[in-house]
């Protein structure tokens, strides 16, 4: 029987469909993140086949020395960052990620926030439920119309391609684009315009939605001498990965009204947030939830229970992210 530890819970199905292959599940008890002293805890001596983790474990070779006999880490989520992949391929340990069908929600998510931000929507709502409004008036809660403004995609792979159509055609915005990669396809459907540096494209931007992975030349991608080079008008969405934004420096940016408002689904230093960013009001904050649809969730468990029975069954796991 193969032995496998869940370090969070995931969706019931998954389990389900795990356990009916008559492996052994064990799932750690724990709501909030784990740390990697409580994961190398839970696996040490434990003999598990695998370990199914999840976007915030820190796996490395820690982690690998406390479970020697584990030959596969299986990713539930799209990114991998959290794993070692080199230290993971040198000890012939799999590595499988769940790219699901995560896209469009992660599109939509986006620009839910880029419309709170611009409609005021968030301020107005916590106005009306403390019993602030007394009637409408013609000054109350001004914002900003979506249609004619600059959006300045930083970022053009599946889900930046999918925000461009979706502000292009359904809102009249004009795209721009910065990419290490010409995209062809939105420069034809939504007569978008590649620019020659991330400079251009932000200092032209009404509107800069980041849709990049967390590398080393993204990191601090957005700080402070680029937050200068924006708009005082421009709203900044990131959907991406925390730490590509410099959170204290935009931070600064919104306090003292170098760009107009953000809206973050991800933060540098998660769970805990940068200084004075929730007393912000110009700011639109969620809690990493950007691909929390089910339709999402339910499609990245069906993706990691086929990789984990696909190595148990001796075949190269479809999502094998590592040599």
């Amino acid at each position: 029987m193969k032995n496998i530890f869940i370090t969070r819970e995931i969706q019931a199905e998954t389990i389900k469909t795990l356990r009916d292959k008559g492996y052994n599940i064990t799932i750690g008890k724990k709501k909030t993140p784990l740390t990697q002293q409580e994961i190398i805890k839970e696996i040490k001596g434990k003999n598990y086949d695998a370990v199914i983790t999840l976007l915030t474990d820190k796996i490395d070779g820690k982690v690998f020395d406390a479970s020697p006999a584990t030959k596969l880490f299986a990713n539930y989520a799209v990114g991998y960052d959290n794993i070692d992949l080199v230290e993971a391929t040198k000890r012939g340990i799999s590595v499988t990620n769940t790219p699901g069908d995560y896209v469009d929600g992660v599109a939509q998510h986006a620009i839910a926030l880029l419309l709170a931000l611009m409609s005021r929507l968030v301020e107005a709502d916590t106005f009306v439920r403390k019993g602030k409004y007394k009637g409408w008036d013609p000054m109350l809660f001004l914002g900003y119309k979506l249609k004619g403004k600059t959006v300045a995609v930083i970022g053009t792979g599946r889900i930046g391609e999918q925000v461009a159509y979706k502000l292009h055609c359904g809102f009249g915005t004009k795209i721009i684009y910065y990419d290490t990669v010409k995209n062809e396809r939105i420069e034809k459907d939504c007569d978008a315009q590649l620019m020659t540096s991330l400079d251009e494209a932000l200092s032209v931007a009404d509107i800069i939605s980041i849709h990049v992975p967390l590398l080393p030349s993204t990191h601090h991608l957005i700080n402070k001498e680029n937050l200068k080079k924006m708009k005082p008008s421009a709203y900044i969405i990131n959907t991406s990965r925390g730490p590509v934004i410099d959170e204290n420096a935009l931070v600064y940016a919104l306090k003292n009204g170098e760009i107009r408002g953000a809206g973050l689904d991800v933060y540098e230093f998660e769970p805990k947030l940068a200084k004075g960013l929730t007393k912000l009001k110009n700011t639109v904050l969620s809690p990493h939830i950007a691909s929390a649809q089910f339709e999402s969730r339910e499609e990245m468990g069906r993706i990691l229970a086929e990789n984990v029975i696909d190595f148990f069954e001796d075949r190269i796991p479809r999502n094998k992210v590592n040599k």
